[in-house]
């Protein structure tokens, strides 16, 4: 609650200069992360300073292609190291011993009690970019160590993300700023309205959602489907809500940071869900691993390939165990027959200019929130075996039974509805809180009137505070 205004006060206020304000962002950035453990700091300042040094020794090497690969391939190396060694070591030690175990062989393979640092694949991400950039010339490297290491560890959008890219985030860290009246209007509304569907939307669905994983047996399958309903809508409240808390705090500060989330349950195709679902993610993997491997630019077998190892990685990058690599896999199988009947990802927003879809929109949008729904149950499951009992009980013939629908379900279902309904008409604009363009907001006791029924709504509805569930990832 202190925190974020002593930071404002002092970098408008205080740090005029850019240095002195980019010096600023550091440390708080520092002290923001190194509150939950100060240890895992040294992880953040290896990453940057690799990536910083990289940077410099490619531009150092420029017509000496050989020496600028390895150089780059280095800082790949020791980045994607750290990342294995704190994400993936036991995950790995445990599948070897799995296998090995069904071949009838039997190893004492030795674990680490590791804690996985808070954001480690956020960031390293983004400073990966940055590399990469440099040595593929779409960007120029940074003597700025400072504004380098503000850049890695911006901290709006250090654990949770959006994943800026180096082209799009470091220009503006490097470039004087001056302070927007409007933008930073902006910026508290996005916070206000990702707050709202942290707390309100994403928080009450959690209750929902864990009581009936925690008694997969003793819920109708009716119960269970809603609750995967709910999960859906659990997982896009709590990620996009961090999202707009991120870059509406960006904006305080002079920043725009790339939107992450456009109505993603808009969407009438899978393909075009992952236009609008995690944007800055898939971006990610569509620049650095998909175009390399040769993207759709090759035969048709190797383009379901690399759109199988995109997916799998995806799926892997959220989380260290074989459900998510299987979530991953799932949304490829989806994907591939888009691709291969060249259907493209569409950019434009549904009913543009109309206040409904046509039916053949709207029963698009249906198929396709089943069909992601459906991952997300394997997205939800802790283990295989739960996986199975739940879509088994949710299929069984208590599918068809209402009797067991709680009142709490009824009513978290209603807020569900109604974000939609808001998102619906607001599908066009940046966030939800985009009013001023409506008669009835046109006044701006109207408007603050709005903001504080929202507030009164937090502060009287929300659900018990759940930690972000992009915090693990």
């Amino acid at each position: 609650m202190i925190f974020l205004p002593v930071v404002f006060l002092l970098y408008w206020f205080v740090f005029k200069r850019l240095k002195w304000q980019n010096l600023l962002i550091l440390v708080a950035s520092y002290v923001f992360y190194g509150w939950w453990d100060w240890r895992f700091l040294i992880l953040i300042v290896i990453t940057s300073l690799s990536s910083y040094v990289s940077g410099l020794l490619i531009k150092r090497y420029e017509g000496q292609r050989g020496r600028q690969k390895a150089v780059s391939a280095a800082n790949i190396v020791l980045n994607l190291g750290i990342l294995a060694t704190f994400k993936y070591f036991n995950f790995f030690v445990g599948s070897m011993g799995a296998l090995l175990h069904t071949l009838g062989m039997e190893m004492d393979w030795p674990t680490m009690r590791i804690i996985l640092p808070v954001g480690i694949s956020f960031y390293t991400f983004q400073a990966l970019s940055y590399s990469i950039d440099v040595y593929t010339r779409k960007i120029e490297p940074t003597r700025d160590i400072i504004a380098f290491f503000s850049f890695i560890s911006f901290f709006p959008q250090l654990v949770a993300g959006p994943i800026e890219r180096a082209t799009s985030l470091l220009p503006q860290i490097l470039r004087e700023r001056k302070f927007d009246y409007g933008q930073a209007v902006d910026g508290l509304r996005q916070m206000l309205w990702g707050l709202f569907k942290k707390l309100i939307i994403a928080d009450t669905c959690a209750e929902v959602v864990n009581q009936a994983w925690d008694g997969i047996g003793s819920q109708p399958g009716m119960n269970l489907f809603i609750a995967s309903v709910l999960f859906s809508f659990q997982i896009y409240a709590d990620f996009s809500g961090y999202s707009d808390i991120a870059i509406g705090c960006a904006k305080l500060f002079g920043i725009r940071l790339t939107t992450n989330f456009r109505v993603p349950y808009l969407s009438r195709n899978v393909r075009e869900f992952w236009r609008r679902w995690h944007i800055t993610l898939m971006n990610w993997f569509t620049q650095y691993v998909y175009f390399p491997l040769g993207g759709s630019r090759c035969s048709r077998g190797r383009t379901i390939v690399n759109i199988i190892i995109v997916f799998a990685l995806s799926g892997l990058w959220h989380g260290a165990d074989w459900t998510f690599v299987l979530w991953g896999l799932y949304h490829a199988l989806l994907f591939i027959p888009l691709v291969m009947l060249g259907k493209r990802a569409r950019k434009d927003t549904v009913a543009a200019g109309r206040r409904l879809p046509t039916w053949r929109e709207f029963v698009a949008m249906v198929v396709t929130f089943l069909l992601v729904n459906f991952g997300w149950i394997l997205f939800r499951a802790p283990d295989f075996a739960q996986f199975g009992a739940f879509v088994r009980r949710m299929c069984s013939p208590s599918l068809l039974a209402v009797h067991g629908l709680t009142m709490k379900m009824a009513t978290t279902l209603l807020w569900c509805v109604g974000l939609m309904i808001v998102e619906w008409i607001q599908r066009e604009r940046e966030h939800v809180l985009q009013i001023d363009g409506y008669r009835l907001f046109s006044t701006r006791p109207v408007r603050l009137v709005a903001y504080a029924v929202l507030v009164f709504l937090i502060f009287y509805f929300a659900g018990q505070v759940q930690t972000f569930i992009y915090f693990q990832f």
